[in-house]
């Protein structure tokens, strides 16, 4: 799909976009070309009216670490992942190729993350954006930024909600509706979470750093736009420096979840170890008398039998007393 974002003719103060056809003409003004799932006639056709070569599926999957940002006729590349599918247990990561000329910006990409629906709404409002090429990568930029702030913090609440109900419940209601397991298993989707956040700050984090080494503020913009890409960069840092505390945060949760769990399987276990006490003095007693001696006068006591019984509950009651009176139980 190819997505037109031009400079409105009437105002010139916001952008509006349009789906543009293959056998159509790009318009004049057009500050951002947007390529959500291309096909190899759309990349054509870019590659013809910019003079540059946009790369395929494949090629932005499978890049090395040092292809992912560079310089090509004038032209830089960078690909960022972006988090995509957000609202899912499970979201997940999407490559994106930015390409800045001094005529327009593309992007390349095949899932659609939420920011950039964000950044939409925003740039078709007078207002929303610059309309340079510069202008509307800062942008995209700063929504794929807060999309993420955004993401953390929904996980941070989450986190919250789930440590009060470990740390606040009754441990049998929290034994008998297995909440130990389900709060492992939510620690590992949150953890998942915040990797995917942090492995996306990185790499828009070294966008950023590219751009404001490499940027070049054309001449005629001299009283126009002026990107803050260092500002930006802070943003991400600090982006980051927020994700490693609530990963601590979790690993903090996990052991103590880990050490709840510790506890209640030492209260089954030493319940057990009680009942055997309890148990063992009556078991011996019961042993003794199921000899086949012949020589035991007990056997032809008439009140042999109740006798017996009363010395196995007294050898039961008495360990239990003293279990209680050592606060064991």
């Amino acid at each position: 799909m190819l997505l037109i974002h031009g400079i409105c003719p009437d105002t010139g103060d916001r952008l509006i976009h349009r789906t543009l056809k293959v056998e159509e003409e790009i318009p004049a003004g057009s500050v951002w070309i947007d390529l959500l799932n291309p096909t190899a006639g759309e990349d054509k056709k870019i590659e013809t009216h910019l003079g540059i070569s946009i790369p395929t599926r494949e090629e932005m999957h499978d890049l090395e670490p040092s292809e992912i940002i560079y310089t090509e006729n004038g032209a830089h590349y960078m690909t960022a992942r972006v988090i995509c599918q957000s609202d899912t247990n499970v979201p997940k990561l999407a490559d994106v190729t930015f390409i800045l000329t001094e005529s327009a910006l593309v992007t390349v990409r095949y899932d659609e993350p939420g920011a950039f629906s964000i950044f939409l709404n925003r740039v078709g409002k007078p207002g929303g954006c610059g309309m340079q090429p510069a202008a509307v990568i800062e942008g995209l930029i700063e929504a794929i930024v807060d999309r993420a702030a955004e993401v953390l913090r929904g996980v941070a609440d989450q986190i919250d909600g789930v440590s009060r109900r470990v740390f606040e419940g009754k441990s049998a209601d929290v034994e008998q509706n297995s909440a130990y397991q389900a709060v492992i298993r939510k620690i590992g989707q949150y953890e998942h979470i915040i990797s995917n956040v942090r492995e996306s700050m990185v790499s828009v984090e070294r966008v950023l750093l590219f751009l404001s080494a490499n940027f070049k503020r054309p001449a005629k913009a001299a009283s126009g736009f002026v990107p803050e890409w260092r500002t930006s960069v802070r943003d991400v840092q600090a982006l980051e420096e927020h994700a490693t505390f609530i990963s601590s945060k979790l690993s903090f949760m996990l052991q103590a979840t880990l050490g709840l769990v510790g506890l209640e399987q030492n209260k089954i276990i030493k319940l057990f170890s009680v009942v055997a006490v309890v148990l063992m003095p009556p078991t011996l007693i019961a042993s003794i008398y199921g000899m086949n001696f012949e020589k035991m006068p007990e056997l032809k006591w008439e009140f042999g039998y109740p006798m017996s019984l009363g010395m196995m509950v007294v050898a039961a009651i008495l360990p239990y007393l003293f279990f209680r009176w050592k606060k064991w139980l």
